[in-house]
């Protein structure tokens, strides 16, 4: 027997079929997220979108649907804007509440009746509803998705706890985790998102174009990350997006450099709200996990290193795509053990 695993987020939906040790036997994705629901006020296309995902992935591993044993997904898809919208858990949340909270989900348009289906719920930080004024805004946060990844992160024993979890994707998201594997609370920020919006609607966009052969997905150099958050710190994110447009008029800079300081600048931003984590959590931790893409990865780190002065700083780095695949993959599957759903 199989499981399909589904990672639905803004922009791609992602389907796995593994086995139940979490082996990827297929896994199939398509462009199509909550994006699209939020743009036409409809799910519909959301629906179709990961039906025919599911279908496409069950096709390709030559494996019917009676061979099928449950369906489980995490992620935007329990949104408002998602298949359904599943409420969050509070913060702080054990592994162990996350499992006796999975969500069972029927849509026939969607999934056959015949395949058990359940939703991991996401969590939210703790406020009042009764009580809670706009000025207390700066204390909301929230997770989809992010929180299998945790579950997935803490099945490995050689985690070291209290830590707190990085997830560098369309946002950032800063997860504080205690040492006794409770999630409690996070911070986000719209960091992804906003440089995909500032390359498409901006000059910034033709200032950090690829102009020759060079590939820079591992180029890094500590100098430019350096000049970014010192001028972050003096001038202040907008006006730094401007120095981008100068380094690329005024000053023979190369494209690559100007790509690596305009990612530096939205990450020496994304360090302000870091300073919410304690704040927020009571957790104060010198032990990070950054989960994301290897050279966005480098550059937080080397933030990270410029910020805590501390011996005891330990910067664990998972940018491997089947890695960070698999985080969710496991999570998901761990939740459904412990739930005796499988």
């Amino acid at each position: 027997m199989y499981i399909a695993t589904i990672d639905c987020g803004t922009t791609n939906t992602r389907v796995y079929i593994v086995d139940e040790r979490g082996n990827v036997i297929k896994r199939a994705s398509k462009k199509i997220g909550v994006r699209d629901t939020a743009i036409t006020g409809s799910n519909k296309a959301l629906k179709d979108g990961v039906h025919e995902v599911f279908y496409q992935a069950l096709n390709e591993a030559g494996i019917k649907e009676t061979e099928i044993r449950c369906i489980l997904s995490s992620g935007m898809i329990t949104s408002e804007i998602g298949l359904e919208e599943i409420p969050h858990l509070w913060a702080p949340c054990s592994i162990k509440t996350l499992a006796e909270n999975l969500t069972p989900y029927h849509d026939e348009e969607v999934f056959p009746s015949s395949i058990p289906f359940y939703f991991v719920r996401g969590i939210k930080n703790s406020f009042d509803p009764k009580t809670i004024q706009m000025e207390q805004v700066g204390t909301l946060d929230f997770m989809r998705g992010e929180e299998a990844q945790v579950a997935g992160l803490l099945e490995d024993p050689d985690v070291k706890l209290p830590c707190i979890v990085t997830i560098l994707s369309s946002h950032t998201k800063f997860i504080a985790v205690d040492d006794k594997q409770n999630v409690l609370g996070s911070v986000t920020t719209l960091s992804g998102q906003l440089y995909e919006a500032i390359l498409q609607e901006t000059f910034v966009g033709k200032s950090v174009r690829n102009e020759d052969d060079f590939d820079d997905s591992a180029y890094f150099n500590p100098v430019v990350v350096d000049n970014a958050y010192r001028e972050i710190k003096k001038s202040g994110f907008l006006r730094g997006l401007m120095y981008v447009r100068f380094l690329d008029t005024l000053v023979h800079t190369k494209w690559y450099d100007r790509k690596l300081f305009a990612e530096s600048l939205l990450a020496a931003e994304d360090m302000e709200a870091l300073h919410q984590v304690k704040e927020l959590t009571g957790l104060s931790s010198s032990n990070f996990i950054l989960v994301g893409k290897a050279r966005r990865c480098l550059i937080y780190e080397h933030l990270l290193k410029q910020m805590i002065a501390d011996a005891s700083l330990k910067v664990t780095i998972i940018d491997d795509e089947e890695k960070i695949d698999q985080l969710s993959i496991r999570g998901v599957i761990s939740l459904a053990k412990k739930a005796k759903l499988i």
